[in-house]
């Protein structure tokens, strides 16, 4: 077991929302816009970053709240009860705080206490989309091997920030700051890189050892953008200085790395596949890496109307894969005809109108 006694106050559309005997499948069933997702996002939070929605504090937040929402959830954890939360103070001091037990932390440090991943309909066009956006999705997964993972990426991407900054001023003649920035940027960028290609390592291990029907086995590939080592990486942005002056950015790092995705079968990159190809290799990735997050700390897994879009023999391998692996599985849908396989199983909320009701 992972989650339970959850709260959401003043979160979205949910003034005063409570959900408690959760199990280890859990169905959110409404109409749409009744609230299902903003349930999912609000457990999203209780993990570092900003959401599986990846929305400002202040669009989370009912609007006569002022920016001030709650949201907090009890876990087990080695046979101990723990207590997280996550908040935001009311305008105009709109900041997310965190606390753990009482005692007020980083958002980090939710990582520490609970592994999370989620499949939601916006991450259809991942294959299609910018490189931006599959360097965003592997750092989350690479959250689920080592909560530090995203402290190096924040801090890689404020030194980023300060280098491009310094390129485009044409200031520091003796390059002394720059030599202090580039310390920065080669020392977390190592960590960074080292920490995804250690994520696809893994995650590769575990879609190799899993059955490949009745889904499609992806081939994922790390390509990273630049030098992986902290002194080749240090070397090539001094040496690299007076070429991203003119073009006023760092050219090569980490924020210049690519996740490769082939369906291996066909080797067909996974951009190039169809629709229902491209939704299959995701789901695969999906179920791989909630095996891997599941084998370290508790781990709960969001799915957002995945059943409606699977045939019936592959929701029921769905559903067995999830069985196997031990996660926490919280999922929506509009009814639960889809649902029909673990409905004896599974705890069922009525979500309407902002409020939750256990069937």
């Amino acid at each position: 077991m992972a989650l339970d006694r959850i709260s959401l106050a003043r979160f979205r559309n949910h003034a005063d929302t409570a959900l408690e005997g959760a199990a280890g499948f859990n169905l959110l069933v409404g109409a749409n816009g009744a609230g299902k997702t903003n349930i999912l996002e609000a457990l999203s939070l209780l993990a570092p970053g900003r959401g599986l929605r990846r929305a400002t504090l202040a669009e989370m937040a009912q609007v006569e709240s002022a920016g001030g929402f709650a949201v907090g959830a009890s876990l087990e954890y080695e046979g101990e009860p723990v207590r997280l939360g996550t908040w935001t103070d009311p305008e105009p001091n709109l900041r997310r705080k965190v606390r753990v037990n009482g005692a007020e932390t980083s958002a980090a440090a939710l990582g520490e206490w609970l592994a999370m991943g989620w499949l939601t309909p916006a991450m259809d066009g991942l294959f299609m989309g910018p490189a931006q956006e599959r360097r965003r999705y592997l750092d989350r997964l690479a959250l689920a091997r080592d909560p530090m993972h995203g402290t190096h990426a924040a801090a890689y991407e404020k030194a980023l920030r300060e280098r491009n900054r310094l390129l485009a001023d044409r200031r520091d003649p003796d390059g002394r700051w720059f030599d202090a920035i580039e310390a920065q940027m080669a020392d977390h960028g190592a960590r960074l890189a080292h920490g995804r290609q250690a994520t696809v390592d893994a995650l590769m291990a575990r879609i190799v050892a899993q059955d490949e029907a009745p889904f499609p086995r992806p081939a994922l590939t790390y390509a990273p953008g630049g030098p992986v080592g902290r002194d080749q990486f240090a070397q090539a942005l001094h040496d690299g200085r007076a070429r991203d002056r003119a073009a006023q950015r760092t050219l090569a790092g980490p924020h210049r790395d690519e996740l490769e995705v082939y369906y291996a079968a066909r080797r067909m990159p996974a951009a190039q596949c169809s629709t229902g190809e491209q939704k299959a290799l995701l789901l695969a990735m999906t179920l791989a890496h909630a095996a891997m997050a599941a084998a370290g700390r508790p781990s709960v897994l969001l799915l957002d109307e995945v059943a409606a879009h699977l045939d019936p023999d592959r929701r029921a391998a769905l559903f067995d894969r999830l069985r196997a692996i031990g996660t926490q599985v919280w999922m929506t849908g509009t009814e639960i005809a889809p649902f029909s396989a673990i409905e004896g199983t599974a705890a069922v909320w009525e979500v309407a109108a902002g409020a939750a009701r256990r069937l």
